[in-house]
């Protein structure tokens, strides 16, 4: 059986939306995404780090549309591991736990990976939406999930995708 490392945020929570609420409720200025295409989210939102490491930060994040069923799906044909580099923002953790087990409870904790970096992951497929994952996976295929931040990058061996609707299309047949 395959196994997939998928990234959490940006992958699988919506950070950017938290990211502009935040921007919003501390500026009272909502700033569109396509306002961050092609820029650092520490760029746009000047508080990025602040944010990061506000309570609820990452337990509240929105899920990513489709990514619960998909997601599923996957995990009955793939052995599917959830990566995130948690370590950067060590408060993030228990959010992180929690928020997986609410909205990805067919998971378990076994199938979740804290870490500092991803290239001690060990998989045949990746997803992520940052570059300085996926250049050094040493596995077969890397998904490049595109947000704002990437979203003018050229993708080099990557396979951009979308949605988690291009996930399905291309993982699951």
């Amino acid at each position: 059986m395959k196994r997939i490392a998928v990234d959490m945020d940006g992958v699988l929570a919506d950070v950017y939306s938290q990211f502009i609420a935040m921007h919003a409720a501390e500026f009272g200025i909502e700033i569109p995404r396509d306002q961050a295409i092609g820029r650092p989210e520490a760029e746009v939102f000047i508080n990025e780090r602040k944010y990061v490491n506000a309570p609820g930060f990452f337990r509240n994040a929105p899920v990513m549309e489709h990514s619960q069923r998909i997601l599923q799906q996957l995990h009955q044909q793939y052995e599917v591991f959830i990566v995130s580099a948690a370590m950067e923002f060590p408060n993030s953790l228990s959010e992180k736990l929690s928020w997986l087990g609410e909205h990805f409870s067919f998971l378990n904790w076994k199938q979740f990976v804290f870490c500092g970096s991803k290239a001690i992951i060990k998989a045949d497929i990746m997803i992520d939406d940052y570059f300085k994952n996926l250049d050094h996976f040493s596995g077969e295929t890397t998904l490049l999930f595109t947000q704002p931040h990437n979203q003018l990058a050229v993708t080099g061996r990557h396979t951009r995708i979308q949605t988690w609707l291009d996930i399905e299309a291309l993982l699951l047949k």
